[in-house]
């Protein structure tokens, strides 16, 4: 039965049940601690120990990323549990920038497929550094409207009501309250991981190479087909060092630059998570600065 169907099909299949094993423990690991905070962490705990200074509190986000070893997959959940604990939005959108590129899994990865060289992975931390750092302090400094949609909120006092008082709860009742958290977190979030992984997929085996490589001559342009390369692509931040570099003799250092910096920040499944939790609004201004920044950042390394 099998053997009649056209072979895209089991190379769709292939690559996106790939796809969905690289991701799936990273998103499980994001979901398992969304509901730790929700039932551990309260608004008043966040508030005692973050800084003061606004400037300080993006500083905060970003340097908790380098510790906190989470890929794109999974750090939508966990951001959008810190807001809604009253995380400012210029810490939370730092750390979901900086978690997936400078967390030391990604960096010794990075490391390791560009034969052992520095140079990457000095430039991939410093790129998202300049990211997050830029990112949060317009955050911080110019936009203050509020990013989180509704829904989510009305979502989590639904769990706050069926589990009301959690200070009065038991150790035992915590616990358990913050694994029924981290379940519903799973399946809803899930949805958009499979259809992301699925997009993904159907982009890889029915859009020709040929067409996303033909253009390297010009480093504007190439900058801008790695980025769309990517998004369309959808790695995991671990893995994507090592498309990257097979891609390094073809591009150039400033194009491949961007694929990194750009992929474990924007792609097609994180997209579809955020759009579970954040605004329209803020998705499209949050997409456009990341891609001037990426641009101007991936140029820059151009010219050295």
């Amino acid at each position: 039965m099998f053997s009649n169907l056209p072979d895209t099909i089991p190379q769709l299949v292939a690559i996106f049940l790939s796809i969905i094993i690289e991701a799936l423990p990273f998103v499980c690991f994001g979901c398992l601690v969304s509901g730790f905070i929700e039932t551990y962490l309260s608004p008043n705990l966040v508030s005692k120990f973050l800084p003061k200074k606004r400037f300080f509190r993006v500083l905060v986000g970003i340097s908790a990323g380098f510790f906190f070893p989470s890929c794109e997959c999974g750090i939508v959940p966990i951001v959008n549990r810190f807001l809604e604990k009253k995380v400012p939005s210029y810490t939370g959108i730092p750390f979901l920038i900086a978690a997936p590129i400078i967390n030391p899994v990604v960096l010794f990865a990075t490391f390791v497929a560009f034969g052992n060289s520095i140079k990457f992975v000095l430039f991939r931390l410093l790129g998202a550094i300049c990211l997050a750092l830029i990112v949060g302090l317009i955050l911080a400094y110019q936009l203050d409207d509020p990013i989180l949609l509704d829904q989510p909120k009305i979502h989590a006092h639904a769990h706050e009501h069926s589990h009301p008082h959690t200070t009065q709860l038991s150790r035992g009742q915590k616990f358990w309250s913050a694994l029924t958290h981290a379940v519903d977190e799973f399946f809803d979030s899930g949805r958009y991981l499979i259809f992301g992984s699925l997009v993904a997929a159907t982009i890889q085996v029915f859009v020709p190479t040929r067409l996303l490589t033909s253009v390297t001559h010009n480093p504007l342009t190439a900058i801008l087909l790695m980025m769309l390369f990517a998004f369309l692509l959808s790695l995991c931040s671990e893995a994507d060092a090592f498309i990257g570099a097979s891609l390094l003799s073809l591009f150039g250092t400033a194009p491949i630059l961007a694929f990194l910096l750009f992929g474990p920040v924007v792609d097609i499944k994180n997209l579809l998570m955020m759009k579970r939790y954040f605004t329209t609004t803020f998705i499209v201004r949050y997409i456009a600065i990341i891609s001037l920044l990426v641009t101007i950042i991936s140029l820059g390394v151009s010219f050295l």
